[in-house]
C-alpha cells in the first residue's frame, strides 16, 4: 500500500471534520449553537487524530514508546523543537479533544476554533517536515 503524504492525510482529516459538522451538525443560525452533541463530539476526535496522524509522522513520538502515548509525551518533543507549535497543540488538544471531543461543546466559535487549530498545526508541521 503506498503511503499518503502526512500532510495531506491529516488535512483529509480536517475536510471529514468539517463534512461531519456541515451535513449533520444542524447549526441554529440565530443561537449559533449546533443542535446535536454527537457530530460536534465526532468532529472533534476526527481533528484531533488528524493532528495526531501528523505529529507521529514530524516526531516519530509512538516509535520510541511500547505502551501508550499520552499527551505530555507530545508535549515534551515538540517542545525541544518549536516552542509555538508546542502552545499551539496543547491549546488544540483543549479544544478538539476535550472541548469539542469530550465534551460535545455545542458553541460554533468553540467548533471553529478547532478547525482553525488544526489547520494552524497542519501549516506550522508542514514547515518542519
Amino acid at each position: 500500500m503506498e503511503k499518503k503524504n502526512p500532510v495531506e492525510e491529516a488535512r483529509r482529516y480536517v475536510d471529514n471534520a468539517k463534512k461531519l459538522l456541515v451535513e449533520n451538525g444542524e447549526l441554529d443560525t440565530e443561537t449559533h449553537l449546533y443542535g446535536d452533541r454527537k457530530y460536534v463530539r465526532m468532529a472533534g476526535d476526527t481533528l484531533w487524530k488528524g493532528v495526531l496522524h501528523l505529529l507521529d509522522a514530524v516526531f516519530h513520538v509512538r516509535s520510541d514508546r511500547r505502551t501508550r502515548v499520552h499527551i505530555e509525551d507530545y508535549q515534551e518533543a515538540i517542545g525541544r523543537r518549536d516552542g509555538k507549535l508546542a502552545k499551539l497543540v496543547h491549546t488544540g488538544y483543549d479544544t478538539m479533544h476535550l472541548y469539542m471531543g469530550y465534551d460535545g461543546v455545542l458553541d460554533k466559535d468553540t467548533c471553529d476554533a478547532g478547525f482553525r487549530l488544526a489547520n494552524d498545526i497542519i501549516d506550522r508541521c508542514a514547515k518542519l517536515i
